[in-house]
């Protein structure tokens, strides 16, 4: 599946309100103190792959964030997996962007990921997108839990957070990861009835 880069800054946009991150959809410059990163993109129009800024992650690095994000949400009898749904190239666009925020996340996953594979190569003498489910899990439950992980693996740990959270934050902004939460905002009613008789009863209109 091809994302379109409207689709993708959209997407970065929605996330970003559900991950509680300051985003703005607008065409007006920045204001922040220093020489700042220009105008934010018009979402009006479509852009280039690269044209507003380059992706970061390498070939080998799009590999291993795709098995990580199928390994935090799996496909399930009621929706795909976050690989499916290509959050890993949400994820992509979303630390390749030029904002403060996701300019500290791209530290973050990228050292991750490195981490992952060397992590990988060193138990298993594959890569991460190359073992079994199972191995995989092997390695991600030593990282899941910040306040649990032995004092050598806290930074990975810290990177698992955070990839989790943006995993989720993608996944869930997708049209089936609204379906999968069960959302119905922005849905008009068929009929409406009124209010309820026991908020009648207690405003005193009834």
């Amino acid at each position: 599946m091809h994302l379109d880069r409207r689709t993708t800054l959209q997407w970065m946009l929605a996330a970003s309100a559900a991950l509680g991150v300051e985003a703005s959809g607008g065409a007006t410059p920045a204001r922040r103190p220093g020489a700042g990163y220009g105008t934010d993109p018009k979402l009006t129009r479509s852009y280039r792959a690269g044209e507003l800024w380059p992706l970061s992650f390498t070939p080998e690095q799009r590999r291993c964030a795709e098995a990580l994000c199928a390994l935090i949400i799996p496909a399930d009898a009621q929706s795909p997996s976050a690989a499916q749904l290509q959050v890993h190239l949400f994820i992509d666009e979303w630390i390749s962007a030029p904002y403060p925020t996701q300019q500290r996340d791209r530290g973050v996953i990228l050292q991750g990921l490195a981490w992952l594979d060397a992590e990988s190569e060193r138990r298993f003498q594959q890569r991460f997108d190359q073992l079994h489910v199972t191995q995989q899990a092997r390695i991600a439950d030593d990282i899941c839990w910040v306040a649990q992980a032995k004092p050598e693996f806290a930074e990975a740990a810290r990177f698992f957070a955070r990839f989790r959270d943006l995993t989720a934050g993608g996944f869930y902004t997708t049209p089936e990861g609204s379906r999968d939460l069960g959302y119905v905002g922005n849905v008009p009613s068929v009929t409406f009835d009124g209010p309820p008789a026991k908020v009648l009863q207690i405003v005193g209109l009834s």
